[in-house]
């Protein structure tokens, strides 16, 4: 009867052919890196390949001190090592002691050969840049429809502004016929019209994101005419597209951020602005009233009706003053004229006839000299009470004192 064995007894079986293989022991193998994870406990693992075949690497954390320089995806490197088996899983490895460099990887040769040129052709210069629109209605994303980069974005974009709307058109991010569909897929976004445009994908080694590193997608990018946003893989991963698109964002959720502006910000902005704008309204109104107070005092000032009341008022004061200098021109005079009446008083006839004395009047004439009347001349003799009308019968010269 045939043998029948268990799993673990043909893993054991050739684990212990591949320890019995002198060549297997120690063995350089030239290739190229590619899925290279720096685990926390210090081990290394990664993938060597070339153009027709592919084989799992460790590096131990004791072996470190063999490898001089960062490792990353796309490295030509040799390694010193020996290929055993990992007999609970039943494959085989490449368990590395020393690893140096074999010169730049074909991709990332071919990478900076495309950079060089798409940069002698002007394609990064910023004068192409075009500005990312500050407000956006609907917002174009290319990447796979079951990626988390997608849910990324649309997390993002819904917590920012839920009023944004996504249009996803699906593209194959990684493999054959990627590149074609990515192009396909950005030509379709313009066509539609969307504001802004994320392309992109979440990380993986330089294989999985070669896609976005094709001319073709490349001069997509610059030909679009809707600003595109690159979300290529995590921050330390830079891809072509990332130097031809208008702006590059580290992760497919920054894209989001930077695509689509805070509906709640912009809320609490126009709070603020409209609290500034109400105290600025409030100002320039104090402003405005007390200009328009002023003015109109100064009107009130101004105006004819102002000006009647003041002449008014002037010439009631002038009339006052003129009444008063009146009044003190005419109590002058008065007291003058008392005077006048009080010295006339003793220069009156009448008060002379009265104390006895008579006044002579002939033919209406005052006789003052005896010179003036001859005998049998008619005269008036006005008494205090009374005038007698009498006749000249003689006269005499008589002298009571001397002019001196």
């Amino acid at each position: 009867m045939q043998n029948i064995y268990s799993v673990a007894q043909i893993n054991s079986y050739i684990k212990n052919m591949f320890a019995q293989d002198f060549m297997l022991k120690s063995v350089l193998v030239r290739g190229e890196v590619s899925n290279v994870k720096y685990h926390s406990s210090g081990h290394i693992y990664f993938t060597l390949k070339d153009a027709s075949g592919a084989m799992a690497c460790v590096m131990f954390s004791g072996y470190r001190t063999g490898l001089s320089f960062h490792m990353e995806s796309g490295h030509r490197v040799i390694v010193q090592g020996s290929v055993e088996v990992y007999e609970r899983d039943g494959k085989y490895q490449l368990y590395a002691k020393a690893i140096q460099k074999d010169g730049i990887g074909d991709l990332h040769e071919k990478y900076e050969q495309l950079k060089k040129d798409l940069y002698e052709r002007g394609m990064f210069d910023e004068m192409y840049k075009q500005p990312i629109p500050k407000y956006i209605r609907t917002l174009g994303v290319v990447t796979a429809s079951t990626g988390a980069a997608l849910q990324d974005i649309i997390n993002i974009t819904t917590r920012r502004n839920p009023y944004v709307q996504i249009i996803l058109c699906p593209a194959q991010v990684q493999g054959d016929g990627a590149a074609q569909s990515i192009v396909k897929a950005i030509e379709t976004l313009e066509k539609i019209g969307v504001d802004v445009m994320i392309v992109g994908r979440g990380g993986g080694s330089i294989e999985d994101l070669w896609a976005f590193n094709e001319e073709c997608v490349a001069q997509a990018v610059f030909d679009c005419s809707v600003p595109i946003i690159s979300a290529v893989g995590h921050e330390t991963d830079t891809t072509i597209i990332d130097f031809v698109s208008d702006l590059r964002a580290p992760t497919p959720s920054a894209a989001a951020e930077l695509a689509v502006y805070s509906y709640l910000e912009l809320q609490e902005k126009f709070h603020v602005y409209k609290s500034t704008l109400a105290h600025q309204m409030e100002r320039k109104v104090d402003r405005y009233q007390q200009r328009v107070d002023y003015y109109e005092k100064a009107l009130q000032h101004l105006s004819p009706e102002t000006k009647l009341r003041e002449n008014r008022h002037h010439t009631v004061m002038l009339e006052e003053r003129l009444h008063l200098a009146m009044e003190r021109i005419f109590d002058r005079r008065q007291h003058a004229f008392y005077m006048y009446v009080e010295r006339m008083r003793g220069l009156s006839p009448l008060d002379k006839i009265s104390g006895g004395f008579g006044y002579v009047s002939k033919e209406g004439k005052a006789v003052k000299s005896a010179e003036q009347l001859s005998k049998g001349d008619a005269f008036t003799l006005y008494l205090s009470d009374g005038k007698v009308d009498a006749q000249v019968t003689g006269k005499e010269e008589m002298t009571y004192g001397q002019k001196g």
